[in-house]
């Protein structure tokens, strides 16, 4: 059985389900109590501190440091803890420890696990802002052993949080602004999706299209234009950049010869060179013609390329 919920919804009855599945979950973060009223920056906690209380409910001072250092700690101790960060570049000042603390030491075999999951909003509004309007998961895609998570639906977002927590080592999930008022079908079972494991939104036989995170919506709107004109895409939705899905890629991109990268990150980083690098060195011999990048600017305001920008650059790549 499924029901209608927002990606906010869903995200809440993921925390709440996997808190009270295991006792070992905690959150922590600034604002997550008593300032927001219980909702958190993002309104995604309502409930959850009634429901937990104080000592699994940790509200703590502007210090990220702080939050994921201690995030890490508690994670090799036992705990599982979920560290919500107020906006993704905040994550810029909890680098050394999520980066060196948690994601190396396991790596480095100083500890089995450390099972620490890191929540934040990330992505462009409009009109967006230099500083909290970013989309930088290419910040991260280059950590050994972090797994990056993009959900674009309700759906994805509980599932994909369920296996994060559920996951023995560090995963940062980014929520994405323009997704928490957006609504779909949110199983009301205990599922979860695998981490890493992408899947197709729409087959196809002419393009591949790659995206990610609040860009697949965009993405599938110019997907449905584009069959109208008789060229039919297959939309694959990578649900987690950091590892990629790359058997489904890969697959993809020899049934169609050709490929789009269709990305909010900017273009600097972005795992959309990673993504063609990959094809390009496994199955060269595939590709009808040269693979093409839809990213954000490298400019500071928010840039990411539109339904349009994505409809001219699968139009012309087909008449090539």
């Amino acid at each position: 059985m499924s029901s209608v919920k927002t990606y906010r919804k869903a995200i809440n009855e993921a925390l709440h389900e996997e808190m009270a599945r295991d006792s070992s979950v905690y959150l922590i973060g600034e604002d997550i109590a008593v300032y927001h009223k219980g909702g958190g920056p993002s309104r995604v906690l309502g409930g959850i501190e009634e429901g937990f209380g104080s000592k699994r409910i940790i509200e703590t001072p502007i210090c990220e440091g702080a939050i994921i250092g201690s995030s890490v700690g508690a994670a090799f101790m036992g705990l599982r803890p979920v560290a919500e960060i107020m906006h993704s570049e905040f994550l810029s000042v909890a680098m050394q420890h999520l980066l060196y603390g948690g994601s190396k030491a396991v790596l480095l075999g100083q500890t089995d696990t450390c099972p620490v999951v890191v929540r934040t909003p990330y992505g462009g509004m409009d009109p967006g802002i230099p500083f909290q309007d970013e989309s930088n998961e290419q910040w991260f895609i280059g950590v050994p052993g972090l797994k990056v998570v993009l959900p674009s639906s309700p759906h994805d977002a509980k599932g994909l949080l369920k296996a994060a927590i559920r996951d023995d080592y560090p995963v940062l999930f980014l929520e994405h602004k323009g997704l928490y008022a957006s609504e779909g079908e949110v199983g009301n079972d205990d599922y979860v999706i695998p981490l890493g494991k992408g899947r197709i939104v729409q087959t196809g036989d002419d393009v591949t299209i790659v995206s990610a995170g609040r860009m697949v919506h965009d993405a599938t709107k110019a997907v449905n234009e584009l069959m109208g004109r008789g060229i039919h895409c297959e939309l694959i939705d990578l649900r987690t950049i950091h590892p990629f899905d790359e058997e489904l890629v890969l697959k993809s991109v020899e049934k169609t010869g050709r490929l789009i990268v269709f990305l909010e990150s900017k273009l600097a980083g972005s795992i959309g060179n990673d993504i063609i690098s990959t094809v390009v060195e496994k199955q060269f011999g595939t590709l009808k013609h040269g693979a093409v990048r839809l990213c954000a600017k490298n400019i500071a305001s928010t840039s990411a390329p539109s339904v349009k920008d994505l409809v001219l650059a699968v139009s012309g790549l087909v008449k090539k």
